[in-house]
């Protein structure tokens, strides 16, 4: 006897009579669909007039870092009278390094106290955030926050704990959804840094200040090495040329007290040839110095990278704002959609029940 085997395959028929099922449901049901569309387009109606607009300010820059190959044979001659003039050059902030510093937190929190000027007074990017975005108001009302300030300038030394702690919610505002930088194209040695808030002023204001700040910390870091060498080099010169001097006084002087000595008393005339000896001594070492001091020169302006800025933010920027018939589209679309699922779910637990 053969025994039928059930078969749980649904066939395309059936698939199709279960749509219409559905899509009768749902025409059924279209005064909710069509009043839940209604309320969501209301809604994202209503979200495009409170939504501030973004504004976004994006500069441009390109940083030339010369290497040491052209002063090879200069720096060999420097180290071979154990002077090292730095010209190795560092790379810590080549590449993704040096994008890396302008998101770092010792840069933004650096910036954010750089000073600026707002109506008529000087104030800290630090207080311009805080106002723009409403905090002086809400911490009137607490007696821990009422009294902080961000003057410009201020050194981190004098802050507290809630002062750290308040630069620290700026500075991961920032970094999540104000701060880009990176290149547009990896063949292309240029740098774009993107600051986007809903303050136009603060956006270009601290995309300058950033790149001032960072720029300077770079230019002093990769130049550092070279620089103390040059000012070391600088000081023994200026210490020999000194001794030179007094030998050459002391010269002139020995000089002075033996002239029309007697021939015979030759020890009379020592303390003038030790003299003599300084001067050759010294002039030689002064001659040296002063060779390796231009050479430390020239390997400082070698050392010193060039952050040469392409574009600026220029006003007006660049605003987006959430417009009203996209908040009315996306708050109907979704209301509706959701409520469509809210429908099926109703529909598929009734029938379980």
């Amino acid at each position: 006897m053969n025994e039928q085997i059930p078969n749980d395959e649904i066939s395309l028929k059936e698939l199709i009579e279960k749509g219409r099922e559905w899509f009768s449901y749902l025409l059924g049901q279209w005064k909710i669909i069509v009043l839940a569309g209604v309320i969501g387009a209301a809604l994202g109606l209503a979200y495009s007039f409170s939504k501030k607009p973004v504004y976004t300010a994006s500069l441009s820059f390109a940083l030339e870092d010369e290497k040491s190959g052209g002063l090879g044979g200069a720096l060999g001659l420097a180290s071979s009278f154990g002077i090292d003039l730095g010209g190795g050059g560092g790379s810590i902030f080549t590449g993704s390094n040096l994008t890396e510093l302008f998101k770092s937190r010792a840069m933004v929190e650096q910036t954010l106290l750089s000073p600026v000027v707002l109506d008529g007074k000087t104030i800290s990017l630090a207080e311009m955030y805080i106002q723009n975005n409403g905090w002086r108001d809400q911490w009137n009302n607490n007696p821990k926050f009422k009294a902080i300030q961000f003057l410009p300038d201020t050194k981190r030394t004098h802050f507290t704990r809630v002062h750290d702690s308040i630069l620290g919610v700026v500075y991961q505002d920032l970094s999540k959804t104000g701060l880009t930088v990176g290149q547009k194209d990896k063949k292309i040695a240029i740098i774009n840094i993107d600051v986007s808030s809903t303050n136009e002023l603060f956006s270009k204001y601290f995309t300058e200040a950033l790149v001032k700040e960072v720029s300077d910390f770079y230019v002093n870091t990769k130049s550092k090495k070279a620089r103390m060498n040059m000012d070391i080099l600088e000081r023994q010169t200026d210490s020999i040329r000194g001794e030179l001097n007094g030998a050459i006084t002391g010269v002139a002087v020995a000089n002075d007290n033996t002239f029309g000595l007697n021939p015979a008393m030759n020890v009379r005339r020592a303390p003038s040839a030790r003299r003599q000896v300084d001067v050759q001594a010294n002039t030689a070492i002064l001659t040296e110095l002063v060779k390796q001091t231009e050479l430390a020169k020239v390997t400082l302006r070698k050392e010193t990278p060039l952050i040469q800025v392409i574009d600026r933010p220029i006003l007006p920027l660049m605003k987006e704002k959430f417009g009203k018939t996209k908040g009315i589209v996306m708050g109907g679309f979704l209301a509706g959609f959701l409520i469509v699922i809210l429908l099926i779910v109703r529909k598929i637990l009734k029938q379980l029940a």
